[in-house]
Formats: C-alpha cells, structure tokens, sequence
C-alpha cells in the first residue's frame, strides 16, 4: 500500500491567510522529504476556512521545491471555470512539473461557490461532463476549435492565426493527458462506476463511514467490467483522517479532543453537510438514525484514527479489512494546532506506521 496525503485543507477561518498558505504549503514539501508518493489539494473560492482558492497555483508554488512527489488538483471544480481555462492551466501546469501530475475533478461541493458562479440552480453534474469533455476535445482536437455545448462555448475559428501559433492551446506534457481521478462521496456512487468506464480513478473521501466507503470498490469493478477491463485494487485511493503520537493521552487529546484541529474539521462539515447541504446520510449507518445524534464528538469518534504507532497500525489493519483492499492510503492533512506535533505524526506516519502495515498485508495469506 502506497502513502499520499491530501489536504482540503481547512483552517479556522481567524487565521491569517498568509500563515496557514505557507503551513500548508511546509505540510507537503515535508511529505516529500519523508517519501509520501502524491498530494492532493482542494480549492474552493468562497470559503475562509478553505482559503487555497486555485489549487493550480498552488501546487505552481510547490513545483520546483518538491522533487519526488506526485501532486494533484483535489480537486478542480469543474462547473466553475471555462474549459478552456482548465485545458490551458492544467497543461501548462503538467509541463512545468514535467508529468508529476493528476488530474482530480469534480462537479464541486460548495454551495456558496456554484452561487457566485451562476450555477447554483444549474444542473452541475451535467456541467462537469460537458466540461471535461470539452476538455479532453481541445486536447485531442486540431485547431481552431469549435465546440458548442449547453453551458459552454470553446472557439478560435474566427481569430486564428496558426501559421504563428495563435488560436491553439497548449496540450500536455503527458500523453494523450495527466491521469484523472474524482472523489467519491455518495454510498453506492453511480459517479465511480462512469469514472471506471472512462479509465478514470476514484478517491473515496476522508469524511465518509467505512460502510460507505467499500460500496466504492463494486462499483469501480462495474465500471471496468462494462468495457472489457479488469478492476486492479491499486487503482483505488482512500483518504483518512489519521493521527499519530508518542504518547496515547496525547493522541487523544489532539486526535478526537474537541480543542484539537480533528475536532474542528468536523465541526465544519457537520455544519455545512448536516445543517445545511441535506448530507446528514453521509454520517449514517441506519438512516432513521435521527439528525441531532450527528455531532462533531459522534463523527469524529467515527472517522479518525488516532493514538500511537501500534495502535494507528491495528487500527488501519482493521479498516482495510473492513472496507477491502485499495492501492493508496491518502493521510488527510488537518490544521497544525500545534506544528511539531502536526510534523510528528506525518513522520510516524511514513516512518513507523506504514512500514508496518504493509509487512502485516504481506505475511497475510
């Protein structure tokens, strides 16, 4: 099992944008030093809290300062920006990184963010496949384009000059594109079954119950068996939220205390999930499992695993057999509360943790 990690990220909104953007950005290049294989980040534009507001830029940043890791958009909200934009930025990014790059797309989850962007009443996943296929076609496709869709329109047959390069958009590095991936929330996702069909790769989320999260795999297998491929468990990425210390009281305290950074990034979803988006099924096993029972204490009891290198070893063991096989483990970053103890556990993590996980799946029969 390999190691990544992925980070939203989401910080208490009072921080200083400057402070947690440079944390942010120190979360992964020590990732790197320490052999994390990849890193994904979000973006969201209308949120304090989730304040990289292009993930593209972001990982820019990162770019010639990391050296091994793999980085991913984690992911590009689709319905939100021009396919045009999105053919360009992700191309000229996956040059700049010379192929260490994934492509991760979604139709996005933030309300606030399809209401500043006029689709809050649209039908965004049909946005998102017209969007990335329009993607794909400029990729694929000669110049001048003309590609007229429902909710977009991508042309330059009017104003081409090709004989010196103007009218055509740079394709990628990697041939014919960056591998994509989707994150996949919904139980029982229909999502993974069409990413499946279009060789695509899902990441289950961090903040779903194991029940749901290995209703994932079946429907990735689905997917692959309608088009004449094998399903391979490596190709399945699952994040978690994951602490670990040297000290258990530590672990617990930070880990699942309601002042630790765990703690918080519940709360936040809680709220935006629960109390406003209608998601509260996410967080049940039995859906007559009233609302009011789905606190922050009771989700982030459920979903983090946290205390010392044994215990977070036993506790992964027991989740995978649990959910099933899957390929990479991606660590979610939290907020540093508190820097040497957020730097400790992303050690321990890769260090002591892994190494032992992956020697117990090898002497498994």
């Amino acid at each position: 099992m390999k190691l990544g990690t992925f980070m939203m990220p989401l910080h208490p909104p009072g921080r200083v944008a400057t402070e947690t953007l440079a944390e942010d950005r120190e979360a992964i290049l020590l990732a790197d030093r320490l052999g994390y294989r990849e890193a994904f980040v979000g973006e969201h534009v209308t949120d304090l809290a989730e304040n990289v507001t292009s993930c593209l830029m972001f990982l820019a940043s990162l770019a010639h300062d990391t050296k091994d890791i793999v980085l991913g958009s984690g992911t590009i909200n689709m319905p939100n920006t021009h396919p045009a934009a999105v053919a360009a930025q992700v191309a000229m990014l996956d040059h700049i990184l010379k192929g260490r790059f994934i492509m991760g797309i979604s139709p996005g989850g933030l309300m606030s963010d399809a209401e500043v962007f006029g689709n809050y009443q649209k039908n965004r996943n049909a946005m998102f496949v017209e969007s990335i296929n329009m993607v794909l076609k400029i990729w694929e496709s000669e110049p001048p384009y003309d590609l007229q869709g429902e909710f977009f329109k991508v042309s330059t047959k009017q104003t081409s000059i090709l004989e010196i390069g103007q009218g055509a958009i740079l394709r990628p590095y990697q041939k014919p594109h960056p591998p994509i991936v989707g994150t996949a929330v919904a139980p029982y996702s229909a999502g993974v079954t069409e990413m499946a069909k279009r060789g695509w790769t899902p990441i289950s989320a961090n903040f779903l119950l194991p029940e749901w999260v290995k209703t994932h795999w079946p429907k990735y297998v689905e997917g692959r068996e309608a088009v004449g491929a094998k399903a391979s468990p490596a190709d399945w990425r699952v994040a978690k939220s994951i602490f670990v210390a040297d000290d258990d009281k530590v672990a617990q305290r930070y880990g699942k205390g309601a002042e630790g950074p765990y703690h918080f990034y519940f709360r936040q979803l809680v709220r935006k999930l629960v109390g406003f988006a209608g998601r509260s099924n996410l967080f049940k096993v039995d859906q007559n499992q009233p609302d009011s029972e789905i606190t922050p204490d009771y989700v982030t009891n459920r979903l983090v695993i946290a205390g010392t290198v044994n215990s977070v070893v036993d506790q992964i063991l027991s989740f995978r057999e649990q959910v099933g096989d899957f390929g990479t483990l991606l660590y979610a970053s939290h907020d540093w509360v508190d820097p040497a103890l957020g730097r400790r556990s992303m050690q321990l993590m890769a260090e002591e943790v892994m190494p032992r996980v992956n020697a117990a799946i090898a002497k498994a029969p």
